[in-house]
């Protein structure tokens, strides 16, 4: 017995290993009747890795669920935790997921993060007129600046290059609320939500602000009372950064205002909306990763305040949306023709 927890627990770090040396940002265990595929992503896109025994693969399942501190006997429910180990000397949170499926089997997840991996906000930005504007954002001593794109964007990682620069830039003190924490940072505190045990990320708000933050990273506004507290925060003397799902920036508005937040609490707290998009440059050989933004701030965000006030259609200037940024870097060629 003992023996063969322990070719399961060497099997769970040696795939952990495989995906971290391919490059991914993500392991995936998907099931079937038959079968576990497992599968790599990596810029966005799915690699499939391999195939392993339907019994193993939920003994690997258990595995990772037990390091995360899961309910490993239940499987007929979507549980999420983490945990951290060490490659090459190098630490990692690995963030794990998992969701019952059609064939009475659990899928599995894994997002892989390396502490103290924020990188510099400059170094994200295809163009770096756009990472300049969100450091101004920055700059403000309280408001609410909102990120916003679809999962695998970069939100996260452009949230935690910001709070960095803040934090070591501008001597700020910084602390986050996140469900859970994605990515070990030793610049900012970090508080993990933990509902089971009355951590929301309402009632963590509120104990943050007795500990006299500068800036507060918010994971995600889900719900009216997380809206509630972000607009509280802000409205205080603090500079909020979180995400919110939307569509684009206009979306964003609309969306708190459907979690309960008036037109005027819209316009005292919000400085800047980000929309975020992850595409491929050609800068070497090897096609990378780089982030475009469509910002709106100052009196482009006036204009789509008043917009919203009258009920009328706001429209971002056409070159500085996402779409024209893009044809523009294919253009320059610096952005993949697809």
């Amino acid at each position: 017995m003992q023996q063969e927890e322990n070719i399961v627990e060497q099997k769970c770090f040696q795939l952990l290993k495989k995906a971290h040396q391919f490059g991914a940002s993500d392991f995936h265990m998907i099931p079937n009747e038959e079968i576990y595929t497992y599968s790599f992503r990596k810029n966005s896109q799915m690699f499939e890795a391999g195939q392993l025994p339907l019994n193993l693969g939920e003994k690997i399942i258990s595995y990772f669920k037990f390091l995360s501190s899961l309910d490993i006997s239940e499987k007929r429910k979507p549980q999420s935790g983490s945990f951290q180990h060490i490659f090459n000397s190098q630490k990692f949170s690995f963030r794990v997921s998992t969701l019952p499926s059609v064939y009475g089997k659990e899928s599995l997840v894994i997002r892989l993060q390396q502490h103290n991996n924020a990188k510099i906000i400059h170094s994200l930005s295809l163009f770096r007129g756009a990472s300049e504007q969100i450091v101004e954002l920055a700059n403000k001593r309280q408001g609410m600046i909102l990120f916003v794109g679809p999962t695998g964007s970069g939100k996260s990682t452009t949230m935690y290059s910001l709070t960095k620069y803040c934090a070591e830039n501008m001597n700020r003190h910084v602390i986050s609320l996140e469900d859970p924490v994605e990515n070990s940072q030793s610049y900012l505190l970090q508080i993990q939500v933990n509902e089971r045990s009355g951590v929301t990320y309402a009632k963590g708000l509120k104990a943050i602000l007795r500990h006299s933050p500068d800036v507060i990273m918010i994971g995600e506004i889900r719900d009216k009372d997380t809206a509630k507290a972000a607009i509280q925060a802000s409205l205080t003397g603090h500079l909020v950064v979180s995400t919110i799902h939307a569509r684009d920036g206009i979306g964003a508005l609309y969306r708190l205002m459907d979690l309960g937040i008036s037109l005027d609490e819209l316009k005292q707290t919000v400085t800047g909306i980000v929309t975020q998009r992850l595409v491929t440059v050609i800068k070497t050989n090897t096609p990378e990763l780089s982030a475009i933004f469509e910002i709106i701030s100052g009196d482009m965000l006036e204009e789509a305040l008043t917009s919203l006030s009258y009920g009328s259609s706001f429209k971002i200037p056409f070159p500085l949306t996402l779409s024209y940024q893009i044809e523009r870097g294919k253009r320059e060629g610096v952005i993949k023709n697809t």
